[in-house]
C-alpha cells in the first residue's frame, strides 16, 4: 500500500516537471521578436493575473447580487397579504411600499460626565445622529400590481460606506413591513425571519462590519448613509418583535460588536478623540435599550472595569507607570454604565426583573479595599467606582 502511495506521487512529480518544461518550450516558441524569454513570461504571467481577479470580481459581484435577490425573497415571504378591511380597492398580495427614510429626533436623555454636564447636542449631534428616532415615513400605493421591495442596487461599491446601503435598505423595508402590520394594514409571518437564517444573519454581520469600520476610523461630519445605519440598527434592537427573531440568530454577533466598541473607546489614542469617544458611548447606550443586550453589555463593562481598578491597585503599590490615555478613555465606560445602571433602575421599579450577573458579584468584592487604597493617588478613579457601588446596590435594593 505504501509503496502504491510512493509511485503515485513519485508519478505526480514526473508530471509536473514535464508540464513545466512543456510550458517553457511553448513561451520559447511563441516569443515575439524583440523580447526576452524572462519579458515575455512576465507579461503572459500579468495577463493570467488580470483575468484571475476580474474572474473573482465577477464573482463578488454576482454573490452580492444573489445575497440581494436573498433578502427581496425573505421580505416576500414575510409579507402575506394586504388586509382589505381597509378600504382599499385593489390591494393585491404584495405590500405596496415606496421609499422611506429616517428622521431623527432631540433625545432628552443626556451623556454625563459625573460632576460635569455634557450637553446633549454635542455628545452624538458629533455624529450627525439624535437618539430617539422618528417612526419610518412611508407611501402606501395600492393602485399598483407590484411591488419593488428591495429595488436594484450598485453593488461595485465605490467606499465601505456605500456598502451598508444593501443591509441598511432591507432593514428599512422590514421594518416598514412591522409598521404596517402593527396597524393592520397587511399580514406578516416574521417567524420566516428564523426559517431563514442565513439572509438574517449575513444582513446583520454587514451592517455591523460597516459600522465597525468607521468607528475604528471615524470621519467627521459623518455621511448620511452612517447616519442612517445606525438609527435602522438602533430601530431594529429596540423593535420588541423583530428584536426577539434577530437575537435569536444574531446574538452572539451583536456581543461582538459590543465588545469591539467598548476597545475601540479603550485603544483610541487620537489626540482630538473625544468626538469620536461620544460617539461610540452613545451607540452603546442605545444598544442598552434591549434588555437583553444591556445585561450583556453591561458585563462587559463591568469586567473592563474591574480589570482596570486592579491595574490602577498594583500601579499604586509597585508605584509603577500606568496607561494615562486608557485612564482618560475610562471615564467613557464608567458614563455609559452609569446610563445603563439608571436605565435597569427605572425599569426594575415596574418589574422584578434586574441585572445580578456573576461580573457584579466579582466588580463589588473587592472594590471596597481598592478604592481605600487608591483614593489618595487617583481620586476621581475612585469617586466613579464609588458611584457605581451606589448604583449597583441601589438597584439591588429595589429589587429585594
Amino acid at each position: 500500500m505504501a509503496a502504491e502511495v510512493k509511485g503515485r506521487r513519485e508519478n505526480q512529480i514526473w508530471y509536473l516537471k514535464i508540464s513545466k518544461l512543456a510550458l517553457a518550450f511553448a513561451i520559447i516558441r511563441s516569443k515575439p521578436p524583440g523580447k526576452s524569454c524572462k519579458e515575455y513570461t512576465e507579461h503572459l504571467a500579468k495577463l493570467v493575473s488580470q483575468q484571475d481577479f476580474d474572474w473573482k470580481s465577477k464573482v463578488k459581484t454576482l454573490e452580492a447580487e444573489i445575497f440581494r435577490l436573498r433578502q427581496e425573497l425573505l421580505l416576500n415571504k414575510i409579507c402575506q397579504r394586504v388586509c382589505l378591511e381597509n378600504g382599499k380597492p385593489g390591494a393585491s398580495t404584495e405590500t405596496l411600499l415606496d421609499e422611506e427614510h429616517v428622521n431623527p429626533m432631540s433625545y432628552s436623555s443626556q451623556l454625563q460626565d459625573s460632576g460635569c454636564d455634557v450637553s446633549n447636542d454635542y455628545a452624538f449631534e458629533s455624529l450627525g445622529i439624535a437618539s430617539d428616532f422618528q417612526e419610518l415615513e412611508h407611501t402606501v400605493d395600492t393602485s399598483k400590481r407590484c411591488l419593488e421591495i428591495v429595488p436594484p442596487l450598485n453593488l461595485c461599491y465605490a467606499s465601505k460606506e456605500e456598502s451598508l446601503t444593501v443591509p441598511v435598505q432591507f432593514f428599512k423595508h422590514l421594518l416598514e413591513i412591522r409598521k404596517l402590520s402593527e396597524g393592520g394594514m397587511l399580514q406578516a409571518d416574521f417567524t420566516e425571519l428564523e426559517n431563514d437564517s442565513f439572509t438574517i444573519c449575513n444582513s446583520v454581520s454587514q451592517l455591523l462590519d460597516g459600522l465597525t469600520v468607521f468607528y475604528n476610523s471615524p470621519k467627521f461630519p459623518v455621511s448620511s448613509s452612517l447616519t442612517e445605519a445606525v438609527c435602522v440598527l438602533i430601530r431594529l434592537v429596540t423593535d420588541t418583535k423583530l428584536s426577539n427573531h434577530v437575537l435569536k440568530k444574531c446574538f452572539r454577533k451583536l456581543e461582538e460588536f459590543m465588545k469591539n466598541l467598548i476597545q475601540i473607546i479603550l485603544r483610541n489614542s487620537d489626540i482630538n478623540r473625544f468626538q469620536a469617544l461620544d460617539a461610540v458611548s452613545h451607540t452603546l447606550v442605545l444598544l442598552g435599550r434591549n434588555n437583553i443586550l444591556r445585561n450583556s453589555l453591561m458585563s462587559f463593562l463591568l469586567s473592563e472595569l474591574q480589570q482596570f481598578a486592579e491595574q490602577m491597585l498594583q500601579a499604586y503599590q509597585i508605584q509603577e507607570m500606568y496607561d494615562i490615555t486608557q485612564y482618560e478613555n475610562i471615564f467613557s465606560l464608567f458614563m455609559i454604565l452609569e446610563q445603563l445602571l439608571h436605565k435597569e433602575t427605572e425599569e426594575s421599579n415596574t418589574s422584578d426583573s434586574g441585572y445580578d450577573g456573576e461580573e457584579k458579584i466579582k466588580f463589588l468584592k473587592n472594590l471596597d479595599q481598592i478604592i481605600l487604597h487608591v483614593s489618595d493617588e487617583f481620586p476621581l478613579f475612585s469617586l466613579y467606582l464609588w458611584r457605581v457601588s451606589v448604583l449597583l446596590n441601589s438597584a439591588q435594593i429595589q429589587i429585594d
